[in-house]
Protein backbone atom coordinates (compact mmCIF):
# COMPACT_ATOMS: atom_id res chain seq x y z
CA UNK A 1 0.00 0.00 0.00
CA UNK A 2 1.24 3.49 -0.91
CA UNK A 3 2.24 5.48 2.17
CA UNK A 4 0.26 8.71 2.72
CA UNK A 5 3.52 10.57 3.47
CA UNK A 6 7.00 10.85 2.01
CA UNK A 7 10.43 11.60 3.46
CA UNK A 8 12.37 12.88 0.43
CA UNK A 9 15.88 12.50 1.88
CA UNK A 10 17.07 10.39 4.79
CA UNK A 11 18.32 13.54 6.57
CA UNK A 12 14.97 15.34 6.33
CA UNK A 13 13.09 16.38 9.45
CA UNK A 14 10.09 17.69 7.46
CA UNK A 15 7.66 15.07 6.12
CA UNK A 16 5.41 15.67 3.09
CA UNK A 17 1.73 14.71 3.23
CA UNK A 18 0.70 13.02 -0.02
CA UNK A 19 -2.94 13.32 1.00
CA UNK A 20 -4.83 15.33 3.59
CA UNK A 21 -4.20 13.87 7.04
CA UNK A 22 -6.42 14.37 10.09
CA UNK A 23 -5.34 15.49 13.52
CA UNK A 24 -4.56 12.64 15.97
CA UNK A 25 -3.82 10.23 13.10
CA UNK A 26 -0.92 7.86 13.74
CA UNK A 27 1.49 7.99 10.80
CA UNK A 28 4.10 5.30 10.21
CA UNK A 29 7.01 5.40 7.75
CA UNK A 30 10.11 3.20 7.65
CA UNK A 31 9.84 2.19 11.29
CA UNK A 32 9.07 5.72 12.53
CA UNK A 33 5.77 6.86 14.06
CA UNK A 34 4.20 10.29 14.51
CA UNK A 35 0.95 11.32 16.16
CA UNK A 36 -0.35 14.33 14.25
CA UNK A 37 -1.17 17.35 16.40
CA UNK A 38 -3.38 19.02 13.77
CA UNK A 39 -4.74 18.53 10.27
CA UNK A 40 -2.01 18.38 7.62
CA UNK A 41 -3.31 19.38 4.17
CA UNK A 42 -2.04 17.44 1.17
CA UNK A 43 1.26 18.87 -0.18
CA UNK A 44 2.14 20.42 3.20
CA UNK A 45 4.71 19.24 5.74
CA UNK A 46 4.79 18.27 9.38
CA UNK A 47 7.64 18.19 11.88
CA UNK A 48 9.44 14.86 12.17
CA UNK A 49 10.98 15.85 15.52
CA UNK A 50 10.68 18.40 18.26
CA UNK A 51 12.18 21.74 17.23
CA UNK A 52 13.38 24.56 19.46
CA UNK A 53 13.22 28.21 18.41
CA UNK A 54 15.81 28.97 15.72
CA UNK A 55 16.45 25.33 14.75
CA UNK A 56 17.23 24.49 11.13
CA UNK A 57 14.65 22.52 9.16
CA UNK A 58 15.85 20.13 6.46
CA UNK A 59 14.25 18.90 3.21
CA UNK A 60 15.90 17.35 0.15
CA UNK A 61 18.90 16.93 2.46
CA UNK A 62 19.51 20.72 2.68
CA UNK A 63 18.47 23.52 5.03
CA UNK A 64 15.19 25.07 3.90
CA UNK A 65 14.27 27.23 6.89
CA UNK A 66 14.52 28.07 10.57
CA UNK A 67 11.80 27.82 13.17
CA UNK A 68 10.26 31.01 14.55
CA UNK A 69 9.42 29.20 17.80
CA UNK A 70 9.34 25.71 19.27
CA UNK A 71 7.41 23.10 17.26
CA UNK A 72 6.48 19.66 18.50
CA UNK A 73 6.81 16.53 16.36
CA UNK A 74 3.62 16.03 14.33
CA UNK A 75 2.93 19.76 14.11
CA UNK A 76 2.15 21.54 10.82
CA UNK A 77 4.99 23.55 9.31
CA UNK A 78 3.85 26.84 7.83
CA UNK A 79 4.69 30.51 7.46
CA UNK A 80 3.57 31.13 11.05
CA UNK A 81 6.37 28.98 12.48
CA UNK A 82 8.98 28.72 9.71
CA UNK A 83 11.08 31.33 7.89
CA UNK A 84 13.38 31.03 4.88
CA UNK A 85 16.98 30.10 5.65
CA UNK A 86 19.82 28.43 3.80
CA UNK A 87 23.35 27.33 4.53
CA UNK A 88 26.35 29.31 3.22
CA UNK A 89 28.18 27.84 0.24
CA UNK A 90 31.57 28.06 -1.41
CA UNK A 91 32.39 28.06 -5.11
CA UNK A 92 33.99 24.65 -5.16
CA UNK A 93 33.55 21.90 -7.72
CA UNK A 94 34.28 18.21 -7.40
CA UNK A 95 35.81 15.86 -9.93
CA UNK A 96 32.91 13.44 -10.00
CA UNK A 97 32.33 10.41 -12.17
CA UNK A 98 28.70 10.73 -13.20
CA UNK A 99 26.68 7.56 -12.79
CA UNK A 100 24.72 8.10 -15.97
CA UNK A 101 21.52 6.11 -16.49
CA UNK A 102 21.46 3.37 -19.10
CA UNK A 103 20.40 5.28 -22.20
CA UNK A 104 21.30 2.57 -24.70
CA UNK A 105 17.71 2.28 -25.91
CA UNK A 106 17.54 6.03 -26.58
CA UNK A 107 20.90 6.80 -28.17
CA UNK A 108 19.81 5.51 -31.56
CA UNK A 109 16.44 7.28 -31.47
CA UNK A 110 15.67 10.10 -33.88
CA UNK A 111 13.08 12.82 -34.26
CA UNK A 112 11.86 14.40 -37.50
CA UNK A 113 13.50 17.82 -37.44
CA UNK A 114 14.56 20.63 -39.74
CA UNK A 115 18.31 20.52 -40.36
CA UNK A 116 19.80 24.03 -40.72
CA UNK A 117 22.96 24.90 -42.66
CA UNK A 118 24.92 25.46 -39.43
CA UNK A 119 24.24 21.88 -38.34
CA UNK A 120 21.57 22.68 -35.73
CA UNK A 121 18.19 20.94 -35.93
CA UNK A 122 14.84 22.59 -35.34
CA UNK A 123 11.68 21.07 -33.95
CA UNK A 124 9.64 23.67 -35.86
CA UNK A 125 9.90 25.68 -39.07
CA UNK A 126 8.84 29.25 -38.36
CA UNK A 127 9.15 32.77 -39.74
CA UNK A 128 9.72 35.50 -37.14
CA UNK A 129 8.60 39.14 -37.26
CA UNK A 130 10.07 41.24 -34.45
CA UNK A 131 10.54 44.95 -33.62
CA UNK A 132 13.81 46.43 -32.38
CA UNK A 133 11.82 48.98 -30.35
CA UNK A 134 8.35 49.23 -28.84
CA UNK A 135 7.48 52.10 -31.22
CA UNK A 136 7.01 49.47 -33.93
CA UNK A 137 4.51 47.35 -31.98
CA UNK A 138 1.51 48.76 -33.83
CA UNK A 139 3.09 48.01 -37.20
CA UNK A 140 3.81 44.48 -36.01
CA UNK A 141 0.14 44.12 -35.02
CA UNK A 142 -1.00 45.41 -38.43
CA UNK A 143 1.18 42.86 -40.22
CA UNK A 144 0.00 40.08 -37.90
CA UNK A 145 -3.69 40.73 -38.54
CA UNK A 146 -3.24 40.98 -42.29
CA UNK A 147 -0.79 38.17 -42.97
CA UNK A 148 -2.06 35.53 -40.56
CA UNK A 149 -5.56 35.67 -41.98
CA UNK A 150 -4.42 35.77 -45.60
CA UNK A 151 -1.97 32.87 -45.20
CA UNK A 152 -4.28 30.72 -43.09
CA UNK A 153 -2.37 31.02 -39.80
CA UNK A 154 -5.10 32.87 -37.90
CA UNK A 155 -6.12 30.73 -34.92
CA UNK A 156 -9.91 30.79 -34.88
CA UNK A 157 -11.33 30.00 -31.44
CA UNK A 158 -14.65 29.28 -29.72
CA UNK A 159 -14.39 32.81 -28.29
CA UNK A 160 -14.45 34.33 -31.76
CA UNK A 161 -17.50 32.26 -32.65
CA UNK A 162 -19.07 33.34 -29.33
CA UNK A 163 -18.43 37.02 -30.12
CA UNK A 164 -20.04 36.67 -33.53
CA UNK A 165 -23.08 35.03 -31.94
CA UNK A 166 -23.38 37.97 -29.55
CA UNK A 167 -23.16 40.43 -32.44
CA UNK A 168 -25.77 38.54 -34.46
CA UNK A 169 -28.13 38.33 -31.48
CA UNK A 170 -27.76 42.08 -30.85
CA UNK A 171 -28.59 42.86 -34.48
CA UNK A 172 -31.72 40.72 -34.24
CA UNK A 173 -32.83 41.81 -30.75
CA UNK A 174 -30.83 44.69 -29.22
CA UNK A 175 -31.39 44.19 -25.50
CA UNK A 176 -29.09 42.94 -22.75
CA UNK A 177 -31.38 40.12 -21.66
CA UNK A 178 -31.21 38.43 -25.04
CA UNK A 179 -27.42 38.24 -24.79
CA UNK A 180 -27.74 36.01 -21.72
CA UNK A 181 -29.14 33.27 -23.93
CA UNK A 182 -25.84 32.97 -25.81
CA UNK A 183 -23.41 30.41 -24.40
CA UNK A 184 -19.76 29.72 -25.12
CA UNK A 185 -19.44 26.50 -27.08
CA UNK A 186 -16.51 24.28 -27.95
CA UNK A 187 -16.70 24.82 -31.70
CA UNK A 188 -14.28 27.18 -33.43
CA UNK A 189 -14.88 29.08 -36.62
CA UNK A 190 -13.62 27.04 -39.56
CA UNK A 191 -10.02 28.15 -40.12
CA UNK A 192 -8.46 28.58 -43.53
CA UNK A 193 -6.00 25.93 -44.66
CA UNK A 194 -2.44 27.27 -44.47
CA UNK A 195 -1.15 28.38 -47.87
CA UNK A 196 2.32 27.08 -46.91
CA UNK A 197 1.79 23.80 -45.00
CA UNK A 198 5.50 23.16 -44.25
CA UNK A 199 5.73 26.40 -42.29
CA UNK A 200 4.37 26.20 -38.75
CA UNK A 201 3.42 29.84 -38.74
CA UNK A 202 4.59 33.44 -38.70
CA UNK A 203 5.40 34.48 -35.14
CA UNK A 204 4.92 38.16 -34.38
CA UNK A 205 6.65 39.43 -31.24
CA UNK A 206 5.91 42.62 -29.32
CA UNK A 207 7.75 44.07 -26.33
CA UNK A 208 8.30 47.29 -24.37
CA UNK A 209 12.08 47.54 -24.84
CA UNK A 210 14.63 49.04 -27.22
CA UNK A 211 14.82 52.61 -25.94
CA UNK A 212 14.22 54.77 -22.88
CA UNK A 213 16.19 52.49 -20.59
CA UNK A 214 19.83 51.80 -19.91
CA UNK A 215 22.05 50.81 -22.83
CA UNK A 216 22.53 47.52 -21.00
CA UNK A 217 18.87 46.70 -21.67
CA UNK A 218 18.94 47.61 -25.36
CA UNK A 219 22.15 45.62 -25.87
CA UNK A 220 20.59 42.67 -24.05
CA UNK A 221 17.49 42.96 -26.25
CA UNK A 222 19.62 42.81 -29.41
CA UNK A 223 21.44 39.77 -28.03
CA UNK A 224 18.12 38.11 -27.21
CA UNK A 225 16.64 38.81 -30.66
CA UNK A 226 19.85 37.55 -32.27
CA UNK A 227 19.39 34.35 -30.28
CA UNK A 228 15.84 34.02 -31.60
CA UNK A 229 17.03 34.55 -35.18
CA UNK A 230 19.71 31.89 -34.70
CA UNK A 231 17.38 29.44 -32.92
CA UNK A 232 17.05 26.33 -35.13
CA UNK A 233 13.26 26.53 -34.94
CA UNK A 234 13.39 29.84 -36.86
CA UNK A 235 14.02 29.63 -40.62
CA UNK A 236 13.92 33.35 -41.42
CA UNK A 237 12.79 36.70 -40.08
CA UNK A 238 11.58 40.24 -40.69
CA UNK A 239 12.84 42.96 -38.35
CA UNK A 240 11.25 46.41 -37.99
CA UNK A 241 13.26 49.37 -36.69
CA UNK A 242 12.19 52.96 -36.07
CA UNK A 243 15.73 54.30 -36.50
CA UNK A 244 16.50 56.59 -33.57
CA UNK A 245 16.28 54.04 -30.75
CA UNK A 246 19.08 52.66 -28.57
CA UNK A 247 18.69 49.17 -30.04
CA UNK A 248 20.34 49.91 -33.37
CA UNK A 249 20.38 47.59 -36.37
CA UNK A 250 24.19 47.48 -36.23
CA UNK A 251 24.08 46.08 -32.69
CA UNK A 252 21.68 43.33 -33.76
CA UNK A 253 23.83 42.44 -36.77
CA UNK A 254 26.92 42.26 -34.55
CA UNK A 255 25.15 39.95 -32.10
CA UNK A 256 23.93 37.70 -34.92
CA UNK A 257 27.47 37.44 -36.33
CA UNK A 258 28.84 36.68 -32.86
CA UNK A 259 26.53 33.67 -32.58
CA UNK A 260 26.86 32.50 -36.15
CA UNK A 261 29.51 34.07 -38.44
CA UNK A 262 28.01 32.14 -41.37
CA UNK A 263 24.40 33.11 -40.67
CA UNK A 264 22.53 32.59 -43.96
CA UNK A 265 18.85 32.53 -43.08
CA UNK A 266 16.69 34.97 -45.06
CA UNK A 267 16.58 38.19 -43.01
CA UNK A 268 14.73 41.35 -44.06
CA UNK A 269 15.28 44.54 -42.01
CA UNK A 270 13.25 47.74 -42.48
CA UNK A 271 13.74 51.16 -40.87
CA UNK A 272 10.69 53.42 -40.72
CA UNK A 273 12.55 56.73 -40.51
CA UNK A 274 14.27 55.92 -43.82
CA UNK A 275 10.99 55.00 -45.53
CA UNK A 276 8.81 57.37 -47.55
CA UNK A 277 5.83 56.56 -45.33
CA UNK A 278 4.49 53.97 -42.91
CA UNK A 279 2.57 52.41 -45.77
CA UNK A 280 5.71 52.25 -47.90
CA UNK A 281 7.61 50.35 -45.17
CA UNK A 282 4.75 47.97 -44.41
CA UNK A 283 4.21 47.19 -48.08
CA UNK A 284 7.86 46.21 -48.46
CA UNK A 285 7.94 44.33 -45.16
CA UNK A 286 4.80 42.34 -45.98
CA UNK A 287 6.06 41.48 -49.47
CA UNK A 288 9.41 40.33 -48.08
CA UNK A 289 7.71 38.31 -45.36
CA UNK A 290 5.36 36.62 -47.84
CA UNK A 291 8.26 35.74 -50.14
CA UNK A 292 10.35 34.51 -47.22
CA UNK A 293 7.60 32.23 -45.94
CA UNK A 294 7.13 30.84 -49.44
CA UNK A 295 10.86 30.05 -49.64
CA UNK A 296 11.08 28.20 -46.31
CA UNK A 297 8.00 26.17 -47.24
CA UNK A 298 10.38 24.14 -49.40
CA UNK A 299 12.15 22.79 -46.29
CA UNK A 300 11.30 19.26 -45.15
CA UNK A 301 11.65 17.34 -41.89
CA UNK A 302 14.37 14.68 -41.79
CA UNK A 303 15.62 12.17 -39.18
CA UNK A 304 17.78 13.85 -36.53
CA UNK A 305 19.35 12.13 -33.50
CA UNK A 306 17.90 13.11 -30.13
CA UNK A 307 21.36 14.48 -29.30
CA UNK A 308 20.17 17.48 -31.36
CA UNK A 309 17.54 18.28 -28.72
CA UNK A 310 18.26 21.22 -26.44
CA UNK A 311 15.60 21.08 -23.75
CA UNK A 312 14.83 23.92 -21.36
CA UNK A 313 13.51 22.66 -18.00
CA UNK A 314 11.23 25.11 -16.19
CA UNK A 315 8.58 25.14 -13.48
CA UNK A 316 5.83 27.63 -12.70
CA UNK A 317 2.63 27.69 -10.68
CA UNK A 318 4.46 25.18 -8.49
CA UNK A 319 2.96 23.28 -5.59
CA UNK A 320 4.09 20.99 -2.78
CA UNK A 321 4.19 18.03 -5.19
CA UNK A 322 6.39 19.73 -7.81
CA UNK A 323 9.65 18.60 -6.20
CA UNK A 324 8.53 14.99 -5.73
CA UNK A 325 6.69 14.19 -8.97
CA UNK A 326 6.90 16.33 -12.11
CA UNK A 327 10.31 17.91 -11.44
CA UNK A 328 12.12 14.64 -10.70
CA UNK A 329 10.46 13.07 -13.75
CA UNK A 330 11.79 15.89 -15.93
CA UNK A 331 15.15 15.52 -14.16
CA UNK A 332 15.30 11.84 -15.08
CA UNK A 333 14.44 12.71 -18.69
CA UNK A 334 17.22 15.31 -18.60
CA UNK A 335 19.69 12.64 -17.50
CA UNK A 336 18.58 10.27 -20.28
CA UNK A 337 18.91 13.05 -22.84
CA UNK A 338 22.36 14.16 -21.60
CA UNK A 339 23.54 10.53 -21.57
CA UNK A 340 22.42 10.38 -25.22
CA UNK A 341 24.49 13.44 -26.14
CA UNK A 342 21.72 16.03 -25.88
CA UNK A 343 21.63 19.23 -23.85
CA UNK A 344 19.55 20.40 -20.91
CA UNK A 345 19.18 24.01 -19.69
CA UNK A 346 18.28 24.98 -16.10
CA UNK A 347 17.61 28.63 -15.34
CA UNK A 348 15.41 30.68 -12.91
CA UNK A 349 18.30 31.64 -10.60
CA UNK A 350 16.17 32.94 -7.68
CA UNK A 351 14.83 29.39 -7.44
CA UNK A 352 18.27 27.84 -6.98
CA UNK A 353 18.68 29.49 -3.58
CA UNK A 354 19.77 26.94 -0.99
CA UNK A 355 21.07 24.35 -3.45
CA UNK A 356 24.05 26.38 -4.66
CA UNK A 357 26.58 24.10 -3.01
CA UNK A 358 25.37 20.97 -4.76
CA UNK A 359 25.21 22.76 -8.12
CA UNK A 360 28.72 24.14 -7.65
CA UNK A 361 30.00 20.63 -6.94
CA UNK A 362 28.39 19.37 -10.14
CA UNK A 363 30.27 21.96 -12.23
CA UNK A 364 32.97 20.25 -14.30
CA UNK A 365 35.53 23.00 -13.62
CA UNK A 366 36.21 25.38 -10.70
CA UNK A 367 35.81 28.36 -13.05
CA UNK A 368 32.23 27.35 -13.85
CA UNK A 369 31.44 27.01 -10.13
CA UNK A 370 32.88 30.49 -9.51
CA UNK A 371 30.89 31.95 -12.40
CA UNK A 372 27.65 30.44 -11.09
CA UNK A 373 28.37 31.65 -7.53
CA UNK A 374 29.13 35.14 -8.87
CA UNK A 375 25.84 35.29 -10.76
CA UNK A 376 23.90 34.18 -7.68
CA UNK A 377 25.61 36.81 -5.49
CA UNK A 378 24.99 39.51 -8.09
CA UNK A 379 21.31 38.62 -8.41
CA UNK A 380 20.75 38.56 -4.65
CA UNK A 381 22.54 41.89 -4.22
CA UNK A 382 20.33 43.48 -6.88
CA UNK A 383 17.23 42.09 -5.17
CA UNK A 384 18.32 43.52 -1.80
CA UNK A 385 19.13 46.89 -3.41
CA UNK A 386 15.49 47.08 -4.49
CA UNK A 387 14.17 46.22 -1.03
CA UNK A 388 13.48 42.57 -1.88
CA UNK A 389 15.25 39.23 -1.60
CA UNK A 390 15.07 35.58 -2.58
CA UNK A 391 12.96 34.95 0.52
CA UNK A 392 10.11 36.87 -1.15
CA UNK A 393 10.06 34.60 -4.22
CA UNK A 394 7.23 32.19 -3.33
CA UNK A 395 3.87 33.46 -4.59
CA UNK A 396 0.63 33.29 -2.58
CA UNK A 397 -0.34 30.24 -4.65
CA UNK A 398 2.99 28.53 -3.92
CA UNK A 399 2.56 29.10 -0.19
CA UNK A 400 -1.07 27.92 -0.11
CA UNK A 401 0.01 24.67 -1.74
CA UNK A 402 2.95 23.85 0.51
CA UNK A 403 5.97 25.84 -0.75
CA UNK A 404 6.32 27.97 2.35
CA UNK A 405 9.94 29.13 1.91
CA UNK A 406 12.01 29.92 -1.16
CA UNK A 407 14.52 27.27 -0.10
CA UNK A 408 11.82 24.56 -0.17
CA UNK A 409 10.72 25.81 -3.57
CA UNK A 410 14.31 25.94 -4.84
CA UNK A 411 15.32 22.50 -3.59
CA UNK A 412 12.39 20.98 -5.45
CA UNK A 413 12.92 23.16 -8.54
CA UNK A 414 16.56 22.07 -8.93
CA UNK A 415 15.52 18.43 -9.32
CA UNK A 416 14.43 19.26 -12.89
CA UNK A 417 18.12 19.15 -13.88
CA UNK A 418 18.63 15.58 -12.69
CA UNK A 419 22.17 14.60 -11.75
CA UNK A 420 24.13 15.15 -14.97
CA UNK A 421 27.31 17.25 -14.81
CA UNK A 422 27.03 21.01 -15.27
CA UNK A 423 29.12 21.67 -18.36
CA UNK A 424 28.50 25.41 -18.84
CA UNK A 425 27.25 28.54 -17.08
CA UNK A 426 25.74 31.09 -19.48
CA UNK A 427 25.00 34.78 -19.10
CA UNK A 428 21.59 36.00 -20.27
CA UNK A 429 21.35 35.89 -24.07
CA UNK A 430 24.35 33.59 -24.53
CA UNK A 431 23.94 30.50 -26.74
CA UNK A 432 24.12 26.88 -25.66
CA UNK A 433 27.23 25.42 -27.30
CA UNK A 434 28.04 22.31 -25.23
CA UNK A 435 26.23 18.99 -25.19
CA UNK A 436 26.12 15.90 -23.01
CA UNK A 437 25.27 17.78 -19.80
CA UNK A 438 23.43 20.66 -18.15
CA UNK A 439 23.96 24.37 -18.83
CA UNK A 440 22.95 26.90 -16.18
CA UNK A 441 21.42 30.01 -17.78
CA UNK A 442 21.42 33.30 -15.85
CA UNK A 443 17.79 34.47 -15.98
CA UNK A 444 14.88 35.35 -13.65
CA UNK A 445 12.43 33.02 -11.98
CA UNK A 446 9.55 34.85 -13.69
CA UNK A 447 7.95 32.22 -15.90
CA UNK A 448 7.83 34.12 -19.19
CA UNK A 449 11.09 36.04 -18.74
CA UNK A 450 12.76 32.68 -18.14
CA UNK A 451 11.21 30.77 -21.07
CA UNK A 452 11.93 33.79 -23.28
CA UNK A 453 15.59 33.54 -22.27
CA UNK A 454 15.71 29.77 -22.86
CA UNK A 455 14.48 30.12 -26.43
CA UNK A 456 16.97 32.96 -26.96
CA UNK A 457 19.81 30.65 -25.92
CA UNK A 458 18.82 28.00 -28.44
CA UNK A 459 16.39 25.63 -26.73
CA UNK A 460 14.27 23.85 -29.32
CA UNK A 461 11.89 22.30 -26.75
CA UNK A 462 10.75 23.40 -23.28
CA UNK A 463 9.40 21.11 -20.55
CA UNK A 464 7.37 23.18 -18.10
CA UNK A 465 6.10 21.61 -14.87
CA UNK A 466 3.18 23.04 -12.93
CA UNK A 467 1.18 22.09 -9.86
CA UNK A 468 -1.40 24.89 -9.98
CA UNK A 469 -1.77 25.29 -13.75
CA UNK A 470 -0.42 27.92 -16.14
CA UNK A 471 -1.05 28.50 -19.86
CA UNK A 472 2.51 29.78 -20.46
CA UNK A 473 4.04 29.11 -23.87
CA UNK A 474 6.69 30.51 -26.20
CA UNK A 475 6.37 31.80 -29.77
CA UNK A 476 9.21 29.76 -31.30
CA UNK A 477 9.83 26.90 -28.86
CA UNK A 478 7.17 24.19 -28.34
CA UNK A 479 6.38 24.22 -24.62
CA UNK A 480 4.97 21.06 -23.03
CA UNK A 481 3.10 21.38 -19.74
CA UNK A 482 3.60 18.62 -17.15
CA UNK A 483 1.16 18.43 -14.21
CA UNK A 484 2.40 17.41 -10.77
CA UNK A 485 -0.94 15.85 -9.83
CA UNK A 486 -3.77 14.06 -11.61
CA UNK A 487 -6.45 16.39 -10.26
CA UNK A 488 -4.84 19.31 -12.09
CA UNK A 489 -4.32 17.26 -15.26
CA UNK A 490 -8.03 16.38 -15.21
CA UNK A 491 -9.40 19.82 -14.35
CA UNK A 492 -7.17 21.78 -16.74
CA UNK A 493 -6.71 19.27 -19.52
CA UNK A 494 -7.04 22.13 -22.02
CA UNK A 495 -3.53 23.32 -21.05
CA UNK A 496 -1.82 20.16 -19.68
CA UNK A 497 0.12 17.78 -21.94
CA UNK A 498 1.38 15.16 -19.48
CA UNK A 499 0.35 13.91 -16.03
CA UNK A 500 3.10 13.06 -13.52
CA UNK A 501 0.47 12.50 -10.81
CA UNK A 502 0.64 8.68 -10.97
CA UNK A 503 4.01 8.95 -9.22
CA UNK A 504 2.24 10.41 -6.17
CA UNK A 505 -0.28 7.56 -6.05
CA UNK A 506 2.32 4.89 -6.75
CA UNK A 507 0.69 3.79 -10.01
CA UNK A 508 3.81 4.60 -12.06
CA UNK A 509 7.49 4.81 -11.16
CA UNK A 510 9.90 7.68 -11.79
CA UNK A 511 11.65 5.79 -14.58
CA UNK A 512 8.41 4.75 -16.26
CA UNK A 513 7.05 8.30 -16.31
CA UNK A 514 10.36 9.75 -17.50
CA UNK A 515 10.45 7.33 -20.43
CA UNK A 516 6.79 8.06 -21.23
CA UNK A 517 7.57 11.78 -21.21
CA UNK A 518 10.65 11.31 -23.41
CA UNK A 519 8.54 9.40 -25.94
CA UNK A 520 6.02 12.25 -25.97
CA UNK A 521 8.86 14.78 -26.28
CA UNK A 522 10.22 12.98 -29.37
CA UNK A 523 6.76 12.98 -30.95
CA UNK A 524 6.39 16.67 -30.11
CA UNK A 525 9.82 17.48 -31.57
CA UNK A 526 8.73 15.63 -34.72
CA UNK A 527 5.53 17.62 -35.07
CA UNK A 528 3.37 14.55 -34.44
CA UNK A 529 1.99 15.91 -31.16
CA UNK A 530 1.08 19.57 -30.77
CA UNK A 531 1.47 20.98 -27.22
CA UNK A 532 -1.63 22.68 -25.83
CA UNK A 533 0.23 26.00 -25.54
CA UNK A 534 1.02 25.88 -29.27
CA UNK A 535 -2.56 24.96 -30.19
CA UNK A 536 -3.83 27.85 -28.04
CA UNK A 537 -1.40 30.32 -29.62
CA UNK A 538 0.18 31.05 -26.22
CA UNK A 539 3.11 33.03 -27.62
CA UNK A 540 4.51 34.70 -24.49
CA UNK A 541 7.60 36.89 -24.91
CA UNK A 542 9.05 39.14 -22.17
CA UNK A 543 12.69 40.26 -22.25
CA UNK A 544 14.45 40.69 -18.89
CA UNK A 545 14.89 44.31 -17.77
CA UNK A 546 18.20 44.47 -15.89
CA UNK A 547 18.58 48.24 -15.45
CA UNK A 548 16.42 51.34 -14.85
CA UNK A 549 14.17 53.39 -17.13
CA UNK A 550 15.57 56.78 -18.12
Amino acid sequence: MQSPVQRIHEKDDAIVALQTLKADALIELNGKQWRLLEDIPAKHKFAARDFSEGDKVTMYGVTVGRTRHAIRAGGLLGTSNLIHATDPFTAESEARVWQAPDATAWQSRTFAGYRRSDGLAGTANLWLVVPLVFCENRNIAVMQSALNRALGYHKASPYEAFARELATQWQNDSNKESLETIRLGSESLSPLQPLFPNVGGIKFLQHTFGCGGGRQDSDALCALIAGYLNNPNVAGATVLSLGCQHAQIEILEREVSKRNPRFDKPLAIFEQQKSQSEGDMLEKAMRATFSGVASINELQREPCPISDLTVGVKCGGSDGFSGISANPVVGRLSDLLCASGGASVLSEFPELCGVEQELCRRCVTPDLAKKFASFMAEYEAQAHARGSGFDMNPSPGNIRDGLITDAIKSAGAATKAGSAPIIDVLDYGSPVTKRGGVSLLYAPGNDVECTTAMAGSGCNLILFTTGLGTPTGNPICPTMKIATNTDLATRMQDIIDFDAGPMITGQRTLNQLAEDLLELSIKTASGECIPKAVALGQDDFIPWKRSVSL
